[in-house]
């Protein structure tokens, strides 16, 4: 086991050590200070099988000319993919396939434009595969914390455990070495045990590895750990708060986009516009919106025959008189995607206050069209806001992009090398997924549609965590949460959302070069005047 928080040389590591020890479980394993100094080879296991695989020879031929200009060979009956047309045919001929081939009418093969595909031979063959075996593994954890409901450790010993897992049947573990900080450690078998000490405020990096008896190492794992203790001098026993930042991690889950950021969230609990409370009724409000109002009274939701001027504005929001016989119908329907963002929430780790603050600014909560702007839906997407979901957030890509442009082509290639015209197909295909406009629905919105696009705008807002953090990186040069706070990155992350990229980028760059600490505060004075209005934007939706 380790301490972290001071360096001592050894013989006074083990006596200043020794009282605190005292009484700890048998199990206990102690690390040694200094590891074997073999670096780890990585996973290195694969077995081999025997199969028939089928060779397909493809040509790709010019109407023009007839002459073939690619000759591929691949191991599907279906065409060729995109990756498989760019990597083997090149650039150019790839860009000329995609902008110039079009649907051709065969009886009129003269009039034919770009190019089409030959199956010209296919055979069978007897080929030795290398099967890839499954990686050792190490999972961390925190054992001997009894947690009070403020998720501070009470216990006396609390502890942080590496457990080496190796998948192959007749294999072990026989090993777990690493580093904490600068100080390295070996622990024999397939566990390393660590009692905590109070690291700095931005917590200490861990890198661990393991060996197997298979001869191999898994892959370098890393976390980022800190542990608070209590100033309270009055207490036999300190309490301590232990934050695991790591893929590893098996304990309670990370704080959202902490990981992207290795940014630790506040010990003390995260603000109420950054939480989800325990059931959906506490998402509940009561405010009075205009544009809402105005809405539900364009539609005939509302009676207001009791109103002179219709019950609206010159502007299509709710009068005075308006407002208040629409008061009741706003109350039901600002409230009426509670449960459902309270679900999303749960499923996308997204804080729900965070969604509801986000629609009621965005849109209060009318998910159509607004003002016949380019902005649709609960959080009002846009073209921009839709190419950053599909560019920074993968998973999502990978899940959405099947559904319009067809799987063979979203797994052969990313969103980045689709073509121009696929990107736009996609961005649209993803801005009426979210706009619940309906002229035959009641009320004139497909509530279907608004419901499905709650969980839309949650990975919308974890794409643009993503992107904030890179931005962060690439202007200091270190994680972002090295340089931000974990509060202050989610409002850069409004800004982001809100503003664009090049807003937030501009203004981190400034205050980096007028040598200010990157906080709220500083970045928001920076933006650009164009910029300027996510400031009251990101106020708004953190109150």
């Amino acid at each position: 086991m380790a301490y972290w928080g001071f360096r001592l040389p050894l013989f006074l590591l083990a006596l200043a050590c020794a009282p605190f020890l005292f009484g700890a479980t048998r199990e206990v394993a102690y690390a040694s200070a200094s590891a074997s100094g073999d670096d780890p080879s990585g996973p290195d296991r694969f077995t081999t099988i025997q199969m028939q695989v089928t060779i397909y020879e493809w040509w790709l031929t010019a109407w023009e000319d007839n002459e073939v200009h690619c000759q591929i060979f691949v191991e599907h009956d279906s065409l060729p993919t995109h990756n498989e047309v760019y990597d083997r045919c090149g650039s150019a001929i790839y860009d000329a396939w995609v902008s110039k081939s079009v649907a051709c009418n065969l009886e009129q093969y003269w009039l034919c434009k770009g190019y089409y595909w030959q199956l010209v031979d296919e055979k069978t063959i007897e080929r030795t595969l290398a099967v890839p075996l499954p990686d050792a593994k190490i999972w961390i954890s925190l054992e001997d914390c009894e947690e009070d409901e403020s998720g501070w450790c009470t216990g006396e010993f609390p502890r942080l455990v590496l457990v080496g897992e190796e998948p192959l049947p007749d294999q072990a573990i026989n090993r777990i070495q690493g580093l904490v900080g600068s100080d390295s450690f070996s622990c024999d078998g397939a566990r390393c045990d660590f009692l905590l000490n109070a690291t700095a405020p931005q917590g200490i990096k861990m890198v661990f590895w393991a060996y197997s008896t298979y001869g191999d190492t898994s892959p370098v794992y890393e976390a980022i750990v800190r542990v608070i203790l209590t100033d309270d001098s009055q207490r036999l026993v300190q309490k301590r708060y232990v934050d695991v930042l790591s893929t590893q991690w098996t304990g309670k889950p990370n704080a959202t986009c902490s990981l992207a950021w290795q940014s630790f969230p506040p010990s003390d609990g995260l603000p109420g516009w950054l939480s989800t409370p325990g059931n959906p009724d506490g998402l509940q409000s009561d405010v009075s919106y205009l544009y809402l109002a105005g809405n539900l009274i364009q539609q005939g939701a509302v009676n207001v025959e009791a109103c002179a001027d219709g019950g609206l504005t010159a502007d299509g929001t709710a009068s005075p008189c308006g407002a208040e016989a629409a008061s009741v119908a706003v109350l039901e329907w600002q409230n009426r995607f509670d449960t459902l963002i309270f679900d999303v929430a749960r499923k996308s780790e997204v804080p729900a206050q965070l969604l509801k603050n986000l629609f009621s600014r965005e849109s209060q909560f009318w998910p159509g069209i607004y003002n016949e702007r380019d902005d649709v839906g609960l959080g009002q997407l846009t073209e921009h806001g839709a190419d950053t979901t599909l560019m920074w957030n993968p998973a999502f890509y990978k899940e959405f992009c099947p559904l319009v442009l067809g799987r063979s082509l979203c797994e052969s290639v990313g969103y980045t090398n689709l073509s121009k015209s696929d990107q736009a197909l996609l961005r649209g295909a993803l801005l009426q997924s979210v706009n619940a406009t309906c002229e035959d629905c009641p009320l004139g919105i497909d509530l279907e549609r608004a419901d499905y696009s709650v969980e839309i705008f949650a990975r919308t807002l974890l794409a643009n965590c993503e992107q904030t953090g890179k931005i962060v990186e690439n202007v200091t040069g270190n994680p972002a949460g090295q340089a931000v706070s974990y509060e202050d990155l989610w409002r850069f992350t409004l800004v982001n959302y809100n503003a664009g990229a090049g807003c937030l980028a501009d203004a981190v760059q400034a205050a980096r070069a007028a040598n200010l600490e990157l906080n709220w505060k500083n970045v928001a004075d920076s933006l650009l005047p164009g910029c300027k209005p996510a400031e009251s934007y990101v106020n708004d939706i953190s109150q």
